[in-house]
């Protein structure tokens, strides 16, 4: 009775190798998906493998979890079904569709649409044909470090000068965010041309901090002259910009250490593996 328990299980779960993910990419080449999809289930599938137990098997449980994990991490449902969506065709490839998580993890009403990179430089052009710096920079610095709009108020000359910023994160804990250096370097010339060498960087005319209403409605009234979606023109699809494209870094980085781990191994391999080592009678 245990050994039918145990194959049961067995055939309730999958083997994932690398060559079943290399074979399923090149199967979505060969339908036409662009290069850019390829590479980013590339990059989920990447995660996926590594993250897999001992054993890599795939189980209902393993998704389970893994889905569980992600949520844990941060990431927003929407992206979440991305990486099980994903999952789910690698698993149709290898002819396991029983095992795929067809319930997707319903989202909030209230989460903004996607913004994309191209439309994010969009916005900062037609800023800068009409000559808002203000509002180019406010841009920026939402995609290009996630902080909050409510935190605007705190980038101040002096934390341009150090290159960080006070923030909050979700639980409302205050932590350091590093400016980029171009963007740092692009407020230092506004503070120099605006005559502010102290107080806070964005101000109204009578040199109170910009509000919240007053942030946003600059940046919405770039919707048109940009050509991009008003309800994407926000702090918040900004935001979320700038969360996609630090999970896609991070994807990309351990993609970049599974590769050198391979190859260290591979090049030991060939140096003091057993099939290299001659042995006499």
């Amino acid at each position: 009775m245990g050994t039918q328990r145990n194959g049961a299980a067995q055939r309730r779960a999958a083997a994932v190798t690398p060559d079943a993910i290399q074979a399923y990419l090149d199967r979505l080449t060969a339908k036409g998906r662009g290069a850019s999809t390829v590479k980013n289930y590339s990059n989920k599938l990447t995660m996926f493998y590594q993250e897999l137990p001992e054993g890599k098997q795939v189980t209902e449980q393993v998704l389970l979890d893994w889905r569980q994990s992600l949520l844990e991490r941060g990431y927003s449902p929407n992206t979440v079904n991305t990486y099980l969506t994903a999952v789910n065709g690698l698993l149709d490839h290898i002819g396991r569709r029983d095992l795929q998580l067809v319930d997707r993890l319903e989202l909030d009403p209230s989460v903004q649409p996607e913004l994309t990179r191209a439309e994010y430089l969009r916005l900062l052009g037609a800023a800068k044909v009409l000559e808002r710096e203000r509002t180019y920079l406010l841009v920026k610095l939402f995609a290009l470090t996630g902080i909050r709009v409510g935190d605007v108020a705190g980038l101040s000359a002096w934390s341009v000068e150090r290159g960080q910023v006070q923030g909050t994160d979700n639980s409302g804990r205050a932590h350091g965010i590093p400016l980029p250096a171009c963007l740092q370097e692009e407020l230092r010339d506004y503070l120099r041309r605006t005559g502010t060498a102290a107080g806070p960087v964005f101000v109204t005319r009578n040199g109170r901090p910009l509000r919240r209403t007053q942030i946003s409605k600059e940046i919405r009234d770039l919707s048109k002259p940009a050509q991009v979606a008003e309800g994407k023109c926000n702090p918040r699809c900004l935001r979320k910009l700038y969360q996609a494209t630090q999970e896609h870094i991070e994807a990309n980085v351990r993609l970049l250490v599974r590769q050198a781990q391979d190859q260290l191994l591979e090049q030991e391999q060939m140096a003091i593996g057993w099939a290299g080592i001659g042995l006499s009678g």
